[in-house]
């Protein structure tokens, strides 16, 4: 087994090979890590998986200074933003928070470059949060065509984006629609019980996956607790010292869900896809939901937002996937397994949020959803060794 409190040279190099082959294998129209675009076999669009992976790679730029990271980053994303600042396949009035998320990269290209375009696209993608559909509390809809509904993945996909723009460019006007947003999730989708928070909430109680009462699905789904860890830290990031409330706010609700999370990590370090339910069967310990903890922990350590105890929480996490899930093929080749492939409420697939709905979801590898964020705990192992 290997070393449990840090990353070998033999694993940095491993994932340094692996980082390689995938962009060796990838363009912006053929992404070897999108797994739901080469199933369904079509075109390419402007896609939150693809921008989590870019996320990705940018980190590794960051941390290594190696050139061939930007350049590939930069040239995946130039694919889509134009010159005037359009996006191609990128449409506002879709209204789809996942559309915010890739946009989070233009940030950096538009400080590094100072290329007007990326500008002129971060407005247009912000222009998409004025149209958006509310709950009559304040809340963004997840997407249009879910009525009503807020979905943890959701504060990660728009939040960190919403909180950045205001405070670059609009003197935080609207910093406090951010901190709502969080309040809301807060109020109606944490169980007192446990501190773990529901994958979904429906307003109106209608949908069928949704509890009469609470308005909450069923279950914990551990990867929307991974999207909302993260949204907590890259807000709390974002957020200017000035708003001392809001700062604290967000670090004083990822203390607290991170404290409720310990519990449920696994001697391995991981943590399973339903993450309360560790006996049932057809549970598994997933990817995707462990890394994005991970890194959450990780950075929120870097930057002092977590104290430093907090730091062999995420190490294990980390090192429990190289561990269980980086692995090598037959070819020699690496990959990374043990990836849900996607999973959502409601829909065509009458998606119902019960526990052996979650288990049926496929389960992957090389899919940018496991991917990107366990190279961005990556990075944060990097910058510990530093």
């Amino acid at each position: 087994m290997r070393d449990r409190k840090t990353m070998t040279e033999q694993t940095d190099q491993q994932i340094k090979e692996y980082v390689n082959w995938l962009l060796e294998h990838s363009d912006a129209e053929h992404p070897m890590w999108n797994q739901e675009l080469i199933r369904k076999g079509s075109s390419n669009k402007w896609n939150y998986i693809d921008g989590c992976m870019i996320t990705a790679i940018l980190a590794l730029y960051e941390i290594t200074g190696q050139e061939r990271y930007y350049t590939f980053a930069k040239s995946f994303v130039d694919a889509f933003v134009q010159e005037d600042g359009t996006i191609r396949t990128y449409d506002v009035e879709e209204y789809n928070l996942d559309n915010i998320n890739t946009a989070s990269n233009l940030f950096f290209l538009y400080q590094k470059s100072g290329e007007e375009k990326y500008k002129k696209a971060l407005d247009l993608v912000r222009s998409q949060l004025d149209g958006m559909p509310r709950t009559k509390e304040g809340s963004f809809w997840h997407k249009a065509i879910y009525p009503n509904q807020v979905w943890l993945d959701g504060l990660y996909m728009a939040q960190p984006f919403y909180e950045r723009y205001e405070t670059a460019f609009c003197k935080m006007e609207k910093c406090g629609d951010v901190l709502l947003q969080f309040q809301n999730v807060e109020k109606h989708m944490k169980d007192p019980r446990t501190g773990l928070y529901y994958h979904g909430y429906d307003e109106s109680r209608e949908m069928y996956w949704a509890n009469p009462e609470t308005g909450c699905s069923a279950n914990f789904w551990l990867r929307s607790l991974g999207w909302f860890c993260l949204a907590l830290v890259e807000t709390a990031e974002a957020t200017d010292e000035s708003l001392y409330f809001e700062k604290r706010y967000y670090q004083r609700l990822l203390e607290n869900l991170v404290d409720a999370l310990r519990p449920y990590q696994d001697e391995s370090g991981m943590f399973y896809q339903v993450i309360d339910q560790k006996e049932a069967e057809g549970n598994y310990l997933e990817t995707s939901g462990t890394a994005l903890i991970a890194y959450a922990i990780l950075k929120a350590v870097r930057l002092r937002f977590l104290a430093p105890r907090y730091r062999e929480m995420g190490e294990r996490a980390f090192l429990g996937i190289v561990e269980k899930y980086l692995s090598k093929n037959e070819d020699g080749t690496l990959k990374l397994s043990g990836i849900c492939l996607v999973a959502g409420l409601g829909g065509k697939a009458h998606r119902d949020g019960s526990l052996s709905y979650y288990f049926s979801e496929p389960v992957v590898e090389n899919e940018a959803k496991g991917i990107a964020p366990f190279l961005l705990a990556y990075t944060e192992m990097l910058r510990l060794k530093a």
